[in-house]
């Protein structure tokens, strides 16, 4: 019975760890290759257990019930907080995306813009703040200008201001976005040119307005 605790225990403080190490983005949305990982991690991890009755099994739930109890206080301690639950990652800050953060994280630029515009942010200049929590969530603040009262609020009918459509992520051209605003590689080049850019590698991310073409860009560096 001692044998079967042990085993218990060791085997339960090494998934939390492997779950800890694999990151924040596991726990965030969940693809694929972060499913199986997952999978595989837990099928691993109770393989080895052996439940001899049901006397065994009652005795192995409270044992796992006691440590995720016991890893729950000790979590809310100051100094083990950061050691078991990590700490939130700004990846926009300012309306500026933060390459660094995104690599720290491996929370990839695609995943980014997908949850902004979930959020009904479709442009990066409109979010003030963009934070990874260390329970893998992302925390979306709008700048003042996105939050305050708008023409709906008002009954006011507006005009159209357009979609910002990705043109270039991580310096790869975005083709297939720049046909749906009927643009080419030639005029793409010269807009960031125009802007002082020389090289697509300079640049994070950028964006082009299918109304109005004004360009936007960010080369990852707050």
């Amino acid at each position: 019975m001692i044998s079967f605790i042990f085993e218990l225990i060791l085997l339960f403080t090494v998934v939390a760890i492997a779950i800890r190490l694999m990151g924040k983005t596991a726990l965030a949305q969940l693809s694929p290759i972060d499913l199986a990982a997952l999978v595989f991690l837990v099928t691993l991890s109770v393989t080895p257990i052996k439940v001899d009755g049901k006397t065994q099994a009652i005795i192995g739930i409270i044992v796992v019930v006691t440590i995720y109890i016991l890893f729950s206080k000790l979590s809310l301690l100051q100094a083990l907080n950061r050691l078991f639950l990590g700490q939130p990652s700004i990846l926009v800050k300012h309306g500026k995306i933060s390459k660094k953060e995104l690599d720290k994280s491996r929370f990839s630029l695609v995943e980014l813009l997908s949850a902004i515009r979930t959020a009904e942010f479709p442009n990066i200049e409109e979010i003030e703040y963009v934070i990874l929590e260390p329970n893998g969530e992302l925390s979306i603040l709008p700048t003042h200008r996105a939050v305050n009262i708008t023409p709906a609020h008002l009954d006011i009918e507006t005009e159209y201001k357009g979609i910002p459509l990705a043109v270039v992520v991580e310096g790869k051209l975005q083709k297939q976005n720049l046909k749906k605003i009927n643009k080419d590689e030639t005029w793409i080049l010269n807009e960031i040119k125009k802007k002082g850019f020389r090289d697509l590698k300079e640049i994070f991310y950028a964006s082009v307005n299918d109304k109005d073409y004004s360009l936007y860009i960010d080369k990852g560096k707050p």
